[in-house]
This record gives C-alpha cells, sequence and structure tokens, in this order.
C-alpha cells in the first residue's frame, strides 16, 4: 500500500497518495515565480516597506508616506499598490487609500493576534 497524506478541507479529511503530494510540493517553487514575475525591484521595496511599517506603526500606511521614504513618485507607488491590490491580493488599502493589509500582517483587527520578540503587535492577515 502506498504511503498516504491526510488533507484536512473545513470539516473533512482527504486521503492523498504520498507521491501526488509530493509532486504538487516540486512544482511550487516554479508555480511561485510565476506569479511573482510581474514584480518589480519597486514593486517588491514597496511591499516589504509596507510589511515592515504595519508593524513597527500598528496603523494604515498613507501612500505619501511610503512615496517619501523609498524616494519614489507618489504616482508610481499608487500604480505599484493597484498592482499589488489587485494582482495577486498582496495588500489591501482602506476607504482613505492608505494600506492597512500587507500579507502576512494587518492593523485591522482579526482573531490572530502576533507579538514579536521586539515587542511590536499587529494582526495575522
Amino acid at each position: 500500500m502506498d504511503d498516504i497524506i491526510f488533507l484536512g478541507r473545513e470539516q473533512n479529511l482527504l486521503k492523498v497518495p504520498l507521491s501526488t503530494w509530493k509532486q504538487h510540493i516540486a512544482q511550487i517553487p516554479e508555480h511561485e515565480n510565476t506569479r511573482l514575475r510581474f514584480m518589480t525591484e519597486a514593486h517588491h521595496l514597496v511591499r516589504n516597506f509596507v510589511v515592515k511599517e504595519l508593524v513597527i506603526k500598528g496603523q494604515p500606511v498613507e501612500p505619501i508616506t511610503i512615496a517619501q521614504t523609498q524616494h519614489l513618485p507618489l504616482d508610481k507607488v499608487n500604480s505599484i499598490l493597484d498592482e499589488l491590490e489587485s494582482k495577486l491580493f498582496f495588500l489591501v488599502r482602506n476607504s482613505h487609500g492608505a494600506v492597512s493589509w500587507a500579507y502576512p500582517v494587518t492593523v485591522e483587527s482579526t482573531p490572530h493576534r502576533l507579538t514579536f520578540k521586539s515587542g511590536e503587535q499587529v494582526y495575522a492577515a
């Protein structure tokens, strides 16, 4: 009998052959590289900055703050935020246009609270 992996899906346990699971896992890096291909250095810069700021400040990050601290034109920052929000749901802006959620963290209340060794607290997205 082949080895079996049990995967939880909602209230169900699915039996998956170990060989099938290993094939799927082996494809993840290629799939992720394809999904991230649209991101330029500036995209990564903006996203990484926002994640750090959400943790450090504990409040939404305004596009103007991103532009000023990362030395990018505001229209470029807004364009990057549009892409990150629409392409892969990397982040979410609130009704004022500030980033309040950037995977894996958010300043919006969720059931999952994170505390870092440095003392900062934020919610998990």
